[in-house]
């Protein structure tokens, strides 16, 4: 029995150890790299050999085959470097343990995710795994089940908890950057440390909504519209025909506020902007829940701008073309004040502009909206159509002269899908100030944009955006406003001045 043991265990100590170096050698193939082993605290190298052996334990006992089961977590290990090196390509951020529910996502909504993967990435990791896996199958003999086997394996599952056990403290504190903490920690700690930090006590910090005072008068309907990946790319690209976003800019010459938005989203994670907005929180105070606040935090209840104006009378609705369950706002929006969320079923026979509800058809909607209110509405619109991947469409022949003064540098027809989007998006600005013009009772608009789009040719052609997007504040026939003026702002901060503007100001 002692031999046979022995035997057992010195066919699976090599494929462990040799899997656990080849993990290490993957790593370098991150962006960023972390650092090397001997650079790290060493709890991470604990954290990092204790997740390893857990899934090695896990597929050697599924298939009695040492080398397989390190081909299978090692697999693994290069679908999350591949993950992350897309990730950071596009978004200039490395995958995060709070990205894993985005794999569930991709199936129910593969457009917005895997085209960004790549088709060669999706090949490579495939085919890799199904190759490793047919080769061990037809080559590696299983081992012999019973006690030399699986009792390694409760060893082996032990010594890997032990390792996570000695690893859980004495790190210095995260810095949620995540750079810097890939950077240090490496792969495994990094994503576990992050885990750990989510599941922590959560503890809103004091929101800037307080309630509002007594007002005399009628109070006016409040319409935000978070227009996707909107922002002002003429400064940047002269190319680009000033009259295209004529009608912005007539908002923009009679608001009472305008200027340049810090968002704290590059291309994408819509909700990161959206939640500051609505809770006027500073992402930083939020820790690790800055990355997706609608994951743990926001459900338990934040007291936000919806929150605030319900209390004061308002009907809240929120309308976003796309399925409610998406980052979770069927379930959030009730504990963020929301009386209403308006998704993509009630825009079954809106028209489309490419593959999403047109940003028309939303101010079509917020018309209708407004006209039947019987009170003061709050109306918070996610805007869809500039949503990408835009290198998934094609412009109609002859488009790029009515968008562009001059040649757009080859391998930058990405810029001319966006900025085709971004002409309705300013219509959709006309239709809004034309439907509130109309109004009997008075109204205010805030327009602003969540983050700058993923156009990662034409930047890397014409020059990258410092991603700040614009906003304005406007109501109709305002006497105070202050034209050109520019004022910039963060986007934790815009609600708060909206509302003073509006509700206590006039």
């Amino acid at each position: 029995m002692s031999q046979h043991m022995l035997e057992t265990g010195l066919n699976c100590a090599l494929p462990c150890v040799a899997g656990l170096m080849a993990s290490l050698v993957l790593e370098t193939l991150l962006r960023p790299r972390p650092r090397p082993p001997w650079r790290r605290p060493g709890r991470a190298n604990l954290i990092h050999a204790g997740l390893w052996s857990l899934g090695f334990a896990f597929e050697l006992a599924l298939f009695r085959r040492p080398w397989l089961a390190a081909a299978v977590v090692l697999s693994f290990v290069l679908l999350l470097v591949l993950v992350n090196d897309a990730k950071y390509q596009a978004l200039r951020e490395p995958f995060l343990f709070q990205d894993f529910e985005y794999f569930r996502d991709a199936l129910h909504h593969p457009r917005l995710y895997i085209p960004f993967f790549g088709l060669w990435r999706t090949l490579v990791a495939a085919g890799l795994f199904l190759s490793a896996l047919g080769v061990a199958l037809r080559i590696e003999p299983p081992l012999a089940g019973g006690l030399p086997l699986y009792g390694g394996i409760a060893a082996l599952v032990a010594a890997a908890l032990g390792a996570l056990w000695l690893g859980r403290g004495g790190s210095p504190a995260l810095t949620f950057t995540p750079e810097t903490d890939l950077r240090r920690l490496g792969l495994a700690a990094f994503l576990l440390d992050y885990a750990r930090a989510e599941r922590a006590p959560r503890v809103p910090p004091p929101s800037p909504f307080m309630p509002l005072s007594p007002r005399t008068g009628p109070r006016p309907h409040l319409v935000a519209i978070q227009s996707e990946s909107f922002f002002d790319p003429r400064p940047l690209y002269p190319q680009v025909r000033r009259e295209l976003l004529a009608h912005f800019d007539a908002l923009k010459a009679t608001a009472r506020w305008q200027g340049r938005l810090r968002v704290p989203a590059w291309g994408a994670n819509t909700v990161r902007t959206e939640f500051a907005f609505l809770s006027g929180l500073n992402p930083a105070r939020l820790g690790v829940h800055r990355f997706n606040p609608y994951r743990r935090f926001a459900g338990g209840g934040v007291r936000t701008l919806a929150t605030q104006l319900r209390e004061s009378g308002y009907r809240t609705l929120c309308l976003h073309p796309y399925p409610a369950d998406f980052y979770r706002r069927d379930q959030v929006y009730p504990a963020l004040g929301f009386d209403e969320f308006i998704d993509i079923r009630g825009f079954a026979h809106s028209p489309r502009c490419g593959p999403y509800v047109c940003d028309r058809a939303l101010a079509a909607t917020v018309g209708r909206l407004l006209e039947a209110a019987d009170g003061p509405l709050f109306i918070l619109v996610i805007t869809m159509e500039n949503h990408g991947p835009l290198h998934l469409e094609r412009p109609p022949a002859g488009e790029p002269g009515v968008l562009f003064r001059q040649t757009c540098p080859a391998g930058c027809e990405e810029l001319g899908i966006y900025l085709r989007h971004l002409a309705n998006a300013d219509l959709m600005v006309a239709d809004l100030m034309a439907t509130l013009n109309g109004l009997d009772e008075p109204a205010w608009l805030c327009w602003f944009g969540d983050h700058v789009p993923i156009l990662g040719r034409a930047y890397a052609t014409l020059g990258a955006p410092d991603g700040r997007t614009d906003y304005a504040l406007w109501r109709p026939q305002d006497p105070a406003a202050r034209g050109r003026q520019p004022r910039d702002l963060a986007v934790e901060d815009l609600g708060a001045l909206w509302l003073d503007e509006a509700l206590r100001r006039g």
